[in-house]
């Protein structure tokens, strides 16, 4: 049966209707700062969230971020090399030795930075373990695997999530060598939790910080999440920092958007996402945000059901020790 499943953002800027967990822009770290030398800032995607565009649009402006102090290090340097540091490591802290050595490779000769930002959304797992009874069960020891690479640093990690009812579908695609109804065979969709994952993150690594935001809220808060992964205040100074609205949206909704933020004065962040929202209100492309799927056994009450049980989640992730959860 096909379902068509309008991610949350939409009905929040078509009914007004929004799930206010705490504000993007008012990010204060929820676990006491300790005086370490360096932050890296380490994006764990996940899968069919942002597909790399907050990598790309970090990447593309790469050159003004070093001027800022943020370095955006070419993946190719540091992708397999983590991974590999992480399994000889098996839980345990880098000597100094280590931890600079994989610095160097990092930074490539580059000037000492005071952030650097590395993202793959394979960090957690490649797609074909991402569920084995839940979502993403080697996450805790992921995490712990990258945080013990950097002791002297100070590491966050940042993660989108994804309504189940659209994300597992978009993962069971990505999987050519089995079909949806093998994929979802260990699992009952009805019982995943987000939450249940990032709960046994923070219980598995104490002091751990994350920070967390829904996909379908990133057309509205996007700015602010470039700004908090590329440790600069205001993500809207970053060439591309709209190609996820004009993804989104059609052209002459992406010409009223430049005109109207071009100006004086220059809006607020909370005024800039009432233009974002009022155009993609009148504007949306319906096929960008529309999904459609077909899920052995699926049916729409299963998939309105999973939405009310994503939304519910969503406050109990906000609600965990060393989290913050970004919203509109």
């Amino acid at each position: 049966m096909y379902c068509a499943v309008p991610p949350l953002a939409r009905e929040n800027f078509l009914k007004g209707k929004t799930v206010h967990l705490g504000p993007a822009d008012s990010y204060i770290p929820h676990m006491e700062k300790k005086d370490f030398s360096m932050r890296i800032n380490i994006h764990l995607g996940a899968h069919c969230t942002d597909d790399e565009r907050l990598l790309r649009c970090l990447r593309n402006n790469a050159e003004m971020l070093d001027h800022s102090g943020t370095c955006i290090p070419d993946p190719d340097l540091y992708r397999t090399l983590l991974r590999d540091t992480a399994a000889a490591l098996q839980g345990k802290p880098a000597s100094p030795e280590t931890e600079e050595m994989v610095l160097d490779q990092i930074l490539d000769e580059a000037d000492i930075p005071d952030v650097v930002v590395l993202s793959w959304d394979n960090f957690m797992s490649f797609p074909q373990w991402a569920l084995r009874g839940r979502l993403y069960p080697a996450a805790a020891d992921r995490v712990r695997g990258l945080m013990q690479i950097f002791p002297s640093a100070e590491v966050t990690f940042y993660l989108a999530i994804r309504n189940p009812a659209t994300f597992l579908p978009e993962l069971c695609s990505r999987q050519r060598q089995k079909t949806p109804a093998e994929v979802m065979s260990e699992c009952d969709p009805v019982s995943l939790r987000w939450s249940d994952t990032i709960g046994d993150v923070v219980a598995r690594n104490p002091g751990v910080n994350l920070v967390i935001w829904a996909d379908e809220d990133a057309p509205l808060i996007w700015p602010e999440v470039l700004a908090h992964v590329g440790g600069i205040d205001d993500g809207s100074t970053l060439t591309g920092w709209d190609d996820l609205l004009s993804h989104l949206m059609e052209d002459e909704g992406m010409r009223r958007l430049h005109s109207t933020l071009a100006e004086p004065p220059q809006p607020d962040v909370r005024h800039r996402r009432e233009i974002i929202s009022n155009l993609l209100g009148e504007f949306v492309r319906p096929e960008a945000v529309e999904v459609e799927f077909e899920m052995p056994g699926w049916d729409q009450a299963l998939v309105d059901h999973m939405t009310a049980t994503y939304e519910d989640d969503m406050a109990r992730i906000a609600a965990l020790p060393g989290v913050r959860f970004l919203t509109p």
